[in-house]
């Protein structure tokens, strides 16, 4: 199948790719000319494990190109997919104007009928508006079928390729069933449904997470007031198959460019159609507090921050990723440096991105070297590299052996044993 993809960001990069990889004609489309010609030389303008892979392979085997050329795309393909970015607008609403830029696009160069595939993250109703908007410009019939996304930065290859699921959302049975062959090599189970189900699908879903994560946030702080251990309270909690272990993992918030935005927009679709979704209201003010609290607990632990130097281990919003989008580590380190802290980081990924948001604090390569002197090291993002140290070796090389694990990552008897001062997340 010939297919365009529009936009090579995340999500437009990692599908054209993927698409490619199961056979398919793929020509992705960027108006950015400095990103298409670093993508046809093999450079990757992001950090995704296995993308650069699947990429260089495809394009060695003709199935993948890249482009600026977005008529000559459209021209030559069957089915087009709309992957760019729906920022997050002031009122909390997803900012359509770049997916209705490409609509309008599709519709002035369409030469045959369409299908449009609408895989950015959008509000309900925007498949219609996309449809009506590329006939306006357009003689042929055009069919857009929404088909949102469920990557996970750090493991976004694997999860087109082994997807839970397929939502597809489409009133045509043929321009559905077009697409419905696309994903059929998976194996997957694919569920269709009408548009507007599937758009509100993705949303629900990112916005359930992010409440899970704030509710068992919420628990952890019970459990440190009744001398529980949050870890434990989340295993037994997630050995009963209908709540599961997943995102039960107390710590110091969530971020990303998925959670934060999708939990507001989804507030705004209800508040559009007369209702107010109070508990995402709440969802939002625990991970704003969380994000605070290793702060609050180490200054509980050591009085005034004035002076001290904090090591961060982490800085990226998740392991995994380069991305910085509402990292905790921002919050964090700024609260940090108004308290006259001194910060020294550690990111295996993400520094060159982080000094974007953290210019004025200090950083190094090796967690030991960052430890050196320091009264506190502060784990913030999960980082393999970060979870088996030589703590005897930190320890000697710091000025008081004080942990603060922001992501109950580490074995508290162990730390303990070895003289450190442990403070957890509701541990």
């Amino acid at each position: 199948m010939k297919i365009a993809v529009i936009g090579t960001g995340y999500v437009g990069l990692v599908a054209g790719a993927c698409l490619a990889d199961l056979g398919n004609q793929v020509i992705c489309v960027d108006i950015d000319e400095s990103k298409i010609t670093s993508l046809e030389k093999g450079i990757i303008p992001i950090y995704e494990p296995g993308l650069e892979e699947v990429v260089k392979r495809n394009v060695l085997e003709k199935r993948l190109s890249f482009t600026t050329d977005s008529a000559k795309a459209i021209s030559d393909s069957k089915i087009i997919f709309i992957a760019v970015g729906t920022p997050q607008g002031d009122d909390g609403k997803a900012e359509l104007k770049y997916v209705y830029a490409v609509a309008e696009t599709i519709g002035k160069n369409a030469n045959e009928p369409k299908i449009i595939v609408d895989k950015s993250t959008v509000p309900v109703g925007t498949s219609r508006k996309v449809k009506e908007l590329a006939e306006k410009f357009s003689e042929h019939r055009i069919e857009v079928v929404s088909n949102p996304e469920f990557l996970r930065e750090g493991s976004a290859v694997k999860d087109f390729l082994e997807p839970d699921r397929v939502v597809i959302g489409s009133d045509n049975s043929e321009a559905a069933k077009a697409i419905e062959d696309l994903y059929k090599p998976l194996g997957k189970e694919i569920l269709i449904t009408n548009p507007e189900s599937a758009e509100l699908i993705k949303y629900a879903s990112n916005a359930f997470l992010a409440t899970k994560i704030s509710f068992i946030n919420e628990i952890a702080a019970i459990a440190d007031r009744v001398n529980a251990d949050v870890s434990e309270v989340a295993k037994g909690m997630g050995l009963d198959a209908r709540i599961g272990k997943q995102f039960l993992n107390a710590g110091c918030g969530y971020g990303g460019s998925c959670f934060p935005k999708d939990v507001k927009a989804l507030q705004k679709i209800a508040l559009d159609c007369g209702y107010k979704l109070d508990i995402l209201r709440e969802v939002e003010k625990v991970n704003e507090y969380q994000k605070m609290l290793p702060v609050e607990k180490l200054k509980k632990e050591l009085g005034s921050l004035s002076g001290k130097k904090i090591c961060v281990l982490g800085l990226a919003f998740k392991p995994n990723t380069d991305d910085m989008r509402e990292a905790s580590s921002i919050k964090i380190i700024h609260a940090l440096v108004k308290e006259k802290a001194q910060v020294v980081a550690v990111d295996p990924i993400a520094e060159e991105n982080a000094k974007q948001f953290l210019p004025k604090i200090h950083y190094e390569k090796s967690p030991y070297a960052a430890a050196k002197g320091c009264d506190a090291v502060m784990l913030v993002t999960e980082w393999n590299e970060f979870l088996e140290l030589d703590f005897a070796k930190i320890g000697a090389e710091m000025n008081s052996k004080i942990i603060v694990d922001g992501r109950n990552a580490y074995d508290r008897e162990k730390l303990v044993a070895m003289g450190f001062k442990y403070i957890g997340i509701g541990r």
